[in-house]
């Protein structure tokens, strides 16, 4: 591509989401990524006839034209599609105590946690009844049209004033955290862990870190709209994304490692590559978290030295432990697809090693795995520190990934006897393959302790999309990051005119 208008570096979903947009609104795009594949935390790889997920792997919406996943609505915008095949359960808690279907049919979930606490099942009624309040006011305004600047207010006041109104009663729950819904509603000490459990998978803190909305999203997508896995993995949703870039007239570069962004008397000029190719643009938009952009992209004289300090200050989620494994799947046939595992309920949920998070998406999409074999892919939170690649490095790797397989071994007892490719992952692997700070998950804005911030940055012409930018963590929310950025540099009757023509 010559002369771009905007480059977005890294191909994660927040870059391709703001990039896809963009190129959908008629800009010169250019995405360079450091990788061989796009994709970022979401990429998937293939390993002797396996297809694996590299991160995410629950998903809602994506078959469901209704939904309010703001992937969805992106991939609706760039008039792209990804096949999903609708399952329920969600998955299986493994808890000390017993195992627990989780449902997206709220009744079949409400009848769940009646079974074990009839109590707590009408407790958590009403701490659901409170959360889905929120989701109904917060769902009449689509995420498609929002931006991150002042033009927001007029739009919203012109445009969606009575669902504004509705929110009124709402306000509170906005600016809380799930810990406080909770606390009104909920004693029962079952329910309670089973709350702060939830909060974990989705934001990587408990109930009193996590924010209510994000809550209030997943509750009321799992219950309205579908759970869906999409065929082909996480990488199919990325080639959609690809696709509508390339489609709408953008440019997507692999192994175009960006070393450093030029910045001249508080101006982006563009970015420098690692093989020293200068690459000109007015506008640059950095899908590297806020660590890696602050510290490495952009030089300390680049920033005022308090925005800087303050971006590098931002606590961080730790990395993660990976297993990815594919097994023989004779006298499986009963096996479900995903599964938490909660090895110890007297210690912290969120200590590395005690919550353990199982993928096996074969179970659905056969294709993923060479005929009679499934793939398995399981992770655990694990700190960056003290890990180094020295002579023991094997054997650590081995030590600290013992309980992924006892997790797994809850679910399929004879799995090391099935395993036919085995595959380590510690937060060195993390940290090398995504180009992330230390392989952090992103970062720990606990709820009441701040925000996060917008994609704008005090450099003009220079913004961020990702998990460490508004609205945080999460597949809807990183997509969600990249529809601010992308509304935010075009005018308010462009994006009209794109909701007008995908019907909102």
């Amino acid at each position: 591509m010559q002369n771009p208008e905007i480059i977005v570096i890294g191909s994660g979903i927040g870059g391709l989401t703001a990039a896809a947009m963009l190129a959908r609104y008629g800009r010169r795009v250019l995405v360079c990524e450091s990788h061989a594949i796009a994709g970022g935390a979401a990429h998937s790889f293939t390993r002797q006839g396996f297809h694996f997920d590299s991160g995410p792997s629950f998903y809602a919406g994506l078959s469901d034209p209704k939904s309010l996943n703001p992937l969805r609505q992106v991939l609706d915008a760039i008039e792209e599609s990804v096949a999903a095949i609708i399952y329920d359960p969600l998955g299986h808690y493994h808890f000390p105590d017993g195992t627990v279907p989780i449902y997206g049919n709220a009744e079949r979930y409400r009848a769940t946690i009646a079974s074990i606490t009839p109590q707590g099942a009408t407790e958590y009624v009403a701490f659901e009844r409170d959360l889905l309040g929120l989701y109904r006011g917060l769902r009449d305004i689509p995420t498609l049209t929002l931006r991150a600047d002042w033009e927001l207010l007029p739009l919203l006041l012109g445009r969606y004033g009575w669902p504004l109104l509705k929110l009124l009663p709402q306000m509170g729950n906005l600016q809380a955290s799930v810990g406080q819904v909770m606390d009104r509603w909920v004693k029962d000490a079952w329910v309670r862990r089973l709350i702060d459990l939830e909060c974990f998978l989705l934001s990587g803190l408990k109930s009193h870190g996590t924010v209510a909305p994000e809550m209030a999203f997943m509750l009321g997508e799992r219950t309205t709209s579908v759970i869906d896995y999409p065929v082909g993995g996480s990488g199919a949703i990325v080639a959609a994304l690809v696709r509508g870039l390339q489609k709408w007239g953008g440019e997507l570069r692999l192994n175009a490692h960006v070393e450093q962004i030029l910045v001249e008397q508080g101006r982006v000029l563009g970015v420098r590559l690692r093989q020293g190719e200068v690459v000109h643009a007015p506008i640059v938009i950095s899908n590297a978290t806020i660590w890696d952009t602050y510290g490495q992209l952009l030089r300390p004289e680049d920033l005022p030295e308090q925005d800087r300090q303050q971006g590098l200050d931002t606590p961080a989620i730790e990395s993660f432990m990976h297993l990815h494994l594919g097994i023989r799947a004779e006298g499986l046939e009963g096996l479900t697809g995903h599964h938490v595992v909660l090895h110890d309920a007297e210690t912290d949920l969120s200590a590395p090693g005690n919550t353990c998070m199982i993928s096996i998406p074969s179970v659905w999409d056969k294709a993923l795995a060479p005929a009679g074999h499934h793939v398995v892919h399981a992770y655990t939170l694990e700190p960056h520190a003290g890990w180094q690649r020295d002579a023991e490095y094997a054997d650590r790797k081995r030590e600290h990934a013992a309980p992924l397989f006892c997790a797994l071994e809850k679910v399929i007892p004879d799995v090391r006897q099935r395993i036919t490719l085995e595959l380590i992952g510690t937060p060195l692997t993390h940290a090398r393959y995504l180009r992330r700070h230390q392989g952090s998950y992103g970062p720990a804005i606990a709820a009441g302790t701040g925000m996060f911030p917008s994609c704008q940055t005090p450099v003009i012409g220079l913004y961020r999309v990702g998990d460490s930018t508004m609205p945080g963590i999460g597949v809807p929310a990183v997509a969600a990051s990249g529809i601010l950025c992308a509304n935010t540099l075009v005018k308010p009757d462009e994006t009209a005119k794109l909701l007008a023509a995908v019907g909102l």
